[in-house]
C-alpha cells in the first residue's frame, strides 16, 4: 500500500487542533468516577513510577487521555471496527496481566487510521497502534512486543515523571508535551516532536533528550519481562527493532533526518543488541503458539484500511499466484470480495474457515455478514446464533447479530440482544452508541436518548450526556423505573459537573497564586536529570 503524501500536513493540521483541546481540557473534563476510572494509592503505583504521584494524578492523566480520544474519535482517526478492536484488547489485557499486579491502571487499546510504523501511549492507559506497525510485523510477538513497550511507558509513569521533575506548570505546560508526543505520532517523528518541547520549555535539550532516553530503554527493560511473562517470544521486540532500523534508515534518505542527538528513540545498533542480549536471559520461556486471530486481524485492517481505487483484491490474486495462502490471507480476499459486494464469492472461503476454526469469533461474524449479504437471512441468523453459544456475549459477535436482526426487521430482538450485552460486559463507545440506535429503531426512544447519555459519558462530553438525559425524561410515556433510573443518572452527571467546576476554579487560584510569587533567588539550573530507575 502507498502512504498518501498529503496525510502529514492533514494530521498535522488535526493534531494543532487537539493541542487546542488540550489546551482548555480543564474546561470540559469528566470525573473519573463517571468514566469508570480508576483511583490510585501509593500501595498501588510501580516502585519506579511511584515519584510521578506527587505532579500527576492517575485521574489527572485519565481525563486528558479521555479528552485526547474524544478529538481523535472526532477527526475519524480512530478505526471503530469490533472485530479489531477486540483481537487488540485481548492481547494488550494478556501482556497487562503480568504487568500491573494489584495496580488500579486501567488500559484501553485502539487502533489509529494511519499507515505509518508507530505506536505511542497517551496518559490515562489509552494505547494507540497505527495499522501501518501492524502491517510491517511478521508474527505476534513483534505486535505483543510493541504493546509491551508502551505498557511500560504507562505503568512507569513516564509523562508523569517528566511533569514532575520540571516542577508541575500549569496546564498548558503539561497540554504542550501531550501535543508534541502526538504530533511527532501523527508524523512518524516523535524524536523530533519530544525534542522540540525541550527547547519550548527552555531546559537543557540534552539533558531533557536524556531523560526520554533513559524513559525507552525502561520501556525496553520493563516490557521485555511483561512479554516474556506472558508467553511471547521475547526476540519479537529486537526483530521489531530491525525492521524499524531499515525503515528509517529509508526514510532517512527521503527527508532531512535529525541529528541522533535529538532523537529520543534511535533504533541503534547498541539498541537492538541490548534487546537481543536480554531476550536472552529468558532461556526457559517456551512461547505459546500463535493464535490465528493475529494473521486474521492483520489482513482484517489491510482490507478495511484500502481505498477502494486502491483495490486490494488484487493483491491477493498477486499474493496467491506467488506461493499458498496463509489462513489470514484466505481470510482477507474473502473480506476484500465481501466488502466490493461480491458475498457470494466469499462464501466458499469463510464456510472453510469457520468450520475448521469454531472457537474464532472474527470468522463466524464474518461469515454472518457474507450470509446476510448474499441474501441467506435464516442461515446467516442461525450462524450467528450457534457463535454465540459457542461465545456467548462476545461484543463484535452480538453487535453484528443484532445489525443483522435489524436488517431483518427484528429490531425489538435486536434491542434486547444488545440491552443483555450492555448490562453484563462493560460495553465500548462504539456498542454504546449502536445500542443506542438499535433502541431508536424499536421505538423506544426514552432508552435511546439515555444509551446516547451514556456514550457522551464514555467519550468525555458531559453537557451532551445532560441534553440526552433531558430528552429522555421528557419522553411522555417512561416507565416509574426508568424516570428513577434516568433522574438518578441525570443528577450524578450534574453533580460531577459542579464538582468539575469546583475542582477547575481552585486550580486556577492555584495558578494564580504561583504567578504571584517571586521567583528564587537560587539561580543553580533546576532538576539534574538521573537515569529513570537508578
Amino acid at each position: 500500500m502507498g502512504s498518501n503524501p498529503a496525510m502529514p500536513t492533514i494530521l498535522n493540521h488535526r493534531l494543532k487542533r487537539l493541542l487546542v483541546a488540550v489546551l482548555v481540557l480543564h474546561m470540559a473534563l469528566p470525573p473519573a468516577v463517571l468514566a469508570q476510572a480508576s483511583t490510585n494509592s501509593a500501595n498501588d503505583l510501580p516502585d519506579i513510577g511511584s515519584p510521578a504521584s506527587s505532579a500527576l494524578s492517575l485521574d489527572d492523566e485519565y481525563r486528558i487521555g479521555l479528552q485526547v480520544m474524544r478529538q481523535l474519535r472526532d477527526e475519524g482517526q480512530v478505526i471503530e471496527d469490533p472485530e479489531a478492536t477486540e483481537y487488540l484488547q485481548a492481547l494488550g489485557s494478556r501482556i497487562v496481566a503480568q504487568a500491573t499486579g494489584d495496580s488500579a491502571q486501567k488500559f484501553q487499546f485502539f487502533f489509529v487510521r494511519d499507515d505509518t510504523i508507530n505506536a505511542f501511549a497517551l496518559p490515562g492507559g489509552f494505547i494507540g497502534v497505527n495499522y501501518g506497525l501492524v502491517l510491517a510485523t511478521r508474527n505476534e510477538s513483534q505486535l505483543a512486543g510493541v504493546l509491551a513497550h508502551e505498557i511500560a511507558h504507562v505503568t512507569q509513569r513516564h509523562i508523569a515523571r517528566r511533569v514532575r521533575t520540571q516542577g508541575r506548570q500549569s496546564v498548558a505546560t503539561m497540554a504542550a508535551i501531550l501535543a508534541a508526543i502526538l504530533i511527532g505520532a501523527a508524523t512518524g517523528s516523535s524524536d523530533a516532536a519530544l525534542g522540540g518541547v525541550a527547547m519550548a520549555q527552555g531546559a537543557a535539550m540534552q539533558q531533557q533528550i536524556n531523560f526520554t532516553r533513559a524513559n525507552e530503554n525502561e520501556a525496553d527493560r520493563v516490557g521485555m519481562s511483561f512479554l516474556a511473562a506472558a508467553g511471547f517470544d521475547p526476540y519479537g521486540m529486537p526483530d521489531f527493532f530491525e525492521t524499524m532500523g531499515r525503515r528509517s534508515s529509508l526514510q532517512a534518505a527521503n527527508r532531512n533526518a535529525l541529528p541522533e542527538i535529538l532523537q529520543s528513540h534511535p533504533v541503534t545498533t547498541n539498541r537492538i543488541a541490548e534487546s537481543r542480549s536480554r531476550a536472552a536471559q529468558f532461556q526457559d520461556v517456551h512461547p505459546a503458539p500463535e493464535s490465528v486471530s493475529y494473521q486474521l486481524t492483520r489482513e482484517r485492517l489491510r482490507v478495511l484500511a484500502t481505498p477502494p481505487e486502491d483495490n486490494v483484491r488484487r493483491y491477493y490474486t498477486e499474493r496467491h499466484g506467488n506461493q499458498p495462502q496463509t489462513p489470514g490471507e484466505q481470510y482477507g480476499e474473502a473480506l476484500a470480495n465481501y466488502q466490493a459486494g461480491n458475498s457470494r464469492a466469499s462464501l466458499d472461503d469463510l464456510t472453510v474457515l469457520a468450520r475448521e476454526f469454531p472457537q474464532v469469533p472474527m470468522l463466524q461474524s464474518t461469515l454472518g455478514q457474507a450470509l446476510m449479504g448474499a441474501g441467506a437471512t435464516d442461515e446467516a441468523l442461525d450462524t450467528f446464533r450457534r457463535a454465540l453459544l459457542l461465545s456467548p456475549r462476545n461484543i463484535p459477535l452480538t453487535m453484528r447479530y443484532a445489525e443483522a436482526l435489524l436488517k431483518a426487521n427484528q429490531a425489538k430482538t435486536a434491542h434486547a440482544v444488545l440491552l443483555d450485552l450492555f448490562n453484563n460486559v462493560a460495553p465500548t463507545p462504539e456498542q454504546i452508541r449502536f445500542t443506542a440506535l438499535a433502541a431508536s429503531s424499536a421505538g423506544d426512544t426514552a432508552d435511546a436518548a439515555f444509551y446516547m447519555s451514556e456514550y457522551h459519558i464514555a467519550t468525555g462530553n458531559l453537557p451532551l450526556s445532560v441534553a440526552q438525559l433531558e430528552m429522555a425524561l421528557a419522553e411522555p410515556n417512561i416507565t416509574s423505573v426508568q424516570r428513577s433510573r434516568f433522574q438518578a443518572r441525570l443528577d450524578e452527571v450534574r453533580e460531577a459537573m459542579f464538582s468539575d467546576r469546583k475542582r477547575r476554579k481552585m486550580a486556577e487560584q492555584e495558578e494564580k497564586r504561583k504567578k504571584q510569587q517571586p521567583p528564587p533567588s537560587d539561580s543553580r539550573p533546576h532538576g539534574t536529570l538521573s537515569r529513570a530507575g537508578s
